[in-house]
């Protein structure tokens, strides 16, 4: 069941793959006196660079965390401890002891966007307002998707003074901090700047062309500022001299980022010279990358590859036997010994034993064929009739790590399973869209199952956008429309929980139910395989899906 490719395959479409890259992206030879970092990403196009990125997590790891700073941040300083969140914009804040739906946030002063323009709690209004005031100047329907999804409970958000602002929640939310890492501060100055000069037949018309030449000439209050970029070949970033952070101004001039969404492409650019840094590296050539010198980093992260899946009337998941049959039915060993060369870690739940929000789940994952045909066989199925499922997913992509190939394993295991399984390959960014958009859109081309990889730093992240109900398509991504009443209680039980023992209690609770109703199909954890020369010194493969860049140098 072992997708492998020949040596001499990997090279022919290796050289084919670099020569398409490197004409695209017009690479240059020598960085001169100046620092530069190359780094080819997996993604297919440049993530959104105007404040609020696309292209999943990858977009915020790239054109996120670089250029922007969101009020709270995570620390990703350490290679042995998990991330955790710390201050970023935001020094300090706190719940209303009276009314738990509100938040008070204090805020750092000192700090100013690339433009020059002073962040204090008029920039963080706007800025939340830019995804959730729908009548407000600079609201921008393209980065609502992308952001109000991550943050369903910010009502809005109202200024006390120059460096406090008081955020208001829908209903007492104790994972609020938490979800404001991914709302992004952008320069009001330099937007209304560019919407003044904007040309356009009304109001609407003229914030989508501001928005259009922010995204060409963004400002952010991040540690490195946008130079230039060309769409779907390069991103040039420069350090920011001014950052507020001292510790964290880059060590190297400028960043280059390349989208090489196919992997033998991105690693023979390594091999080669042309890049100095490559996102997940073909598997079946680690071997060679690492007799040639390079570098590989890898680090177990809080991400899961997943089959998600559809619980509307008539789907074939909704029988729990089926589902469990399904995570019986996988050799998770055997795809990370063999098609994987040993870069991932098999996935019995989001969470791990040791894990505080892993509890005591009764269903163990494990590979079991003959418990999986059982099943299979008492839910009405067998040699002679096999269950039609489809799944939707993408040829690259952020975490998606091997997709193609690593579905193409499991089709030929859950075969064995009684199970036909048929695969709808789209583009990595229009999968992430379909998945906001649910099971029941049109987008689903008749899947009943997607495959997104997710991010599992935090509660909302890692369970309750999937398994509450109220988190169905369009408010965040519960695709498949899950409605158990019990995964809501317990989702509002951690919720409204703000002591942090509890609130872990809590969430156990809720993974273990999850995990014992085979809510998803629980393949692997991303172990972040990245590959990169070994003139970089200082960087820190955290255990998080995001890593910091500031702190990398380059020997000649």
């Amino acid at each position: 069941m072992r997708t492998e490719k020949s040596a001499k395959s990997w090279a022919t479409a290796a050289v084919m793959m670099l020569a398409i890259a490197c004409a695209a992206a017009g690479l240059p030879q020598a960085a001169g006196a100046e620092t530069v970092l190359r780094i080819g990403m997996t993604a297919a196009d440049i993530p959104r660079t105007l404040g609020q990125p696309d292209q999943g997590f990858e977009g915020n790891r790239f054109t996120g965390l670089t250029m922007y700073d969101a009020l709270t941040m995570w620390d990703l300083s350490s290679a042995d401890k998990p991330s955790v969140m710390i201050p970023g914009l935001a020094t300090e804040w706190a719940v209303d002891g009276a009314d738990k739906k509100k938040w008070t946030f204090k805020l750092r002063s000192g700090v100013t966007f690339h433009d020059g323009s002073p962040f204090n709690a008029d920039a963080v209004v706007w800025n939340v307002e830019k995804v959730l005031k729908q009548d407000a100047p600079q609201f921008d329907p393209s980065q609502v998707g992308v952001t109000a999804s991550r943050m369903p409970t910010l009502a809005s958000a109202r200024k006390i003074d120059d460096m406090t602002v008081e955020l208001t929640t829908k209903e007492p939310d104790s994972f609020l901090p938490i979800n404001l890492t991914n709302l992004f501060m952008a320069s009001p100055a330099k937007w209304q700047k560019l919407f003044d000069a904007a040309e356009g037949a009304d109001a609407k018309a003229k914030s989508q062309a501001a928005w259009a030449a922010f995204a060409r000439a963004a400002s952010g209050t991040g540690p490195w500022k946008l130079s230039s970029f060309t769409p779907r070949e390069r991103l040039e970033l420069t350090k920011n001299e001014n950052y507020w952070d001292k510790a964290r101004v880059p060590k190297v001039d400028k960043m280059l980022l390349l989208p090489m969404p196919e992997a033998n492409a991105r690693t023979a650019a390594l091999l080669s010279g042309q890049v100095d840094w490559i996102e997940a590296p073909a598997p079946d050539a680690v071997k060679e990358i690492k007799q040639r010198g390079f570098v590989l980093q890898t680090n177990e992260e809080p991400h899961v590859w997943p089959w998600q899946f559809s619980r509307i009337e008539g789907s074939p998941w909704n029988d729990i036997r089926v589902r469990k049959a399904a995570n019986l039915c996988v050799d998770r060993e055997g795809l990370k010994e063999g098609l994987l060369a040993g870069l991932m870690v098999p996935a019995t739940g989001t969470f791990e034993p040791g894990h505080p929000w892993r509890g005591k789940p009764t269903f163990e994952i494990k590979y079991d064929k003959p418990a999986a045909q059982k099943l299979m066989q008492e839910a009405g199925f067998g040699p002679a009739k096999k269950l039609s499922v489809k799944i939707q997913t993408s040829a690259s992509g952020s975490g998606q790590m091997l997709p193609l190939p690593m579905n193409e394993y499991l089709q030929q295991a859950l075969a064995e399973c009684y199970f036909d399984v048929q695969l709808d390959v789209i583009e990595w960014n229009t999968l992430f869209t379909n998945w906001r958009r649910g099971v029941k859109d049109p987008s689903a081309n008749g899947a009943n199952a997607t495959n997104v990889t997710y991010a599992a730093m935090d509660p909302f992240f890692a369970l309750v956008r999937f398994l509450q109900s109220s988190m169905a398509p369009p408010v965040s991504n519960n695709w498949g429309y899950i409605n158990n009443p019990k995964f809501d209680e317990l989702v509002t039980k951690a919720r409204q929980t703000f002591e942090p023992a509890a609130r872990d209690a809590a969430l156990a609770e809720l993974h273990a139910a999850s995990v014992d109703d085979a809510a998803f199909l629980y393949v692997a954890h991303d172990v972040a395989p990245r590959a990169m020369s070994p003139k970089l010194k200082g960087f820190v493969q955290p255990k998080s899906w995001f890593v910091d860049f500031s702190p990398i140098s380059m020997t000649p």
